[in-house]
């Protein structure tokens, strides 16, 4: 999954880029309300966490902006201002959560991870799929007796798959939902992860469409 960080304090958003990497989210950033705007509105993303207090556009301008543009993604607000209604300005605004500063990272990662696990109506951190149990704590997926542990990659490409099953994803959606901004987006790398989930799972677990992309679980398995 891909998130995007909007905070001007780049000390911060350089730490919690680093944190979010390794419970395996691609994390982009942007430093001002201009970029982050732009940013949010063209690109898919999971969810984004925004600062309220942005140079050149505030957080709460950029939040209204992208909701009134019809945006849905989740949307968790970070404020300095432990005031009740800063919050409830936020939530008011659009906002699906927030977080004051300062706080603990751990519950950062946590409240993100049930934000899009609510976007989803998925209840459980454990994610079940065609016979898979794909758990997001340890970053490994089990089927049966027999356990795998992921590298992030292969991590995040098989969250997205089973988010998806039965359908259709090209290679290009793949990537925008796998890779952070500045990342090498050579569309063959994602084959070479599509086998090697193939190595581990079974060759049936991802099904070729020549022309059009991947499609996981469309044989079944059990």
């Amino acid at each position: 999954m891909r998130l995007l960080i909007v905070e001007d304090d780049t000390d911060l958003a350089t730490r919690l880029q680093g944190v979010l990497r390794q419970h395996g989210f691609a994390v982009d950033v942007c430093h001002n309300g201009v970029d982050g705007e732009f940013q949010g509105q063209e690109f898919p993303y999971d969810a984004i966490v925004l600062d309220l207090g942005l140079p050149d556009s505030p957080g709460l301008e950029v939040l209204g902006r992208w909701r009134a543009g019809g945006l849905r993604t989740p949307v968790l607000i970070l404020t300095a201002r432990d005031t009740w209604q800063q919050k409830v300005e936020g939530l008011q605004g659009g906002a699906d959560d927030y977080l004051t500063k300062p706080f603990h990272e751990a519950e950062l990662v946590a409240r993100l991870q049930a934000l899009i696990r609510r976007s989803r109506d998925q209840a459980d951190p454990v994610l079940r799929v065609q016979g898979l149990e794909l758990d997001e704590d340890t970053q490994s997926v089990r089927r049966g007796a027999r356990r795998w542990d992921l590298t992030a990659t292969e991590f995040r490409l098989l969250r997205y798959f089973m988010h998806h099953p039965g359908r259709i994803l090209s290679k290009s959606r793949l990537t925008d939902h796998v890779y952070e901004m500045d990342a090498d987006k050579d569309s063959n790398v994602i084959e070479v992860y599509v086998n090697r989930l193939r190595r581990k799972l079974g060759n049936d677990i991802i099904t070729t469409r020549r022309g059009q992309g991947y499609v996981f679980g469309e044989s079944g398995c059990d």
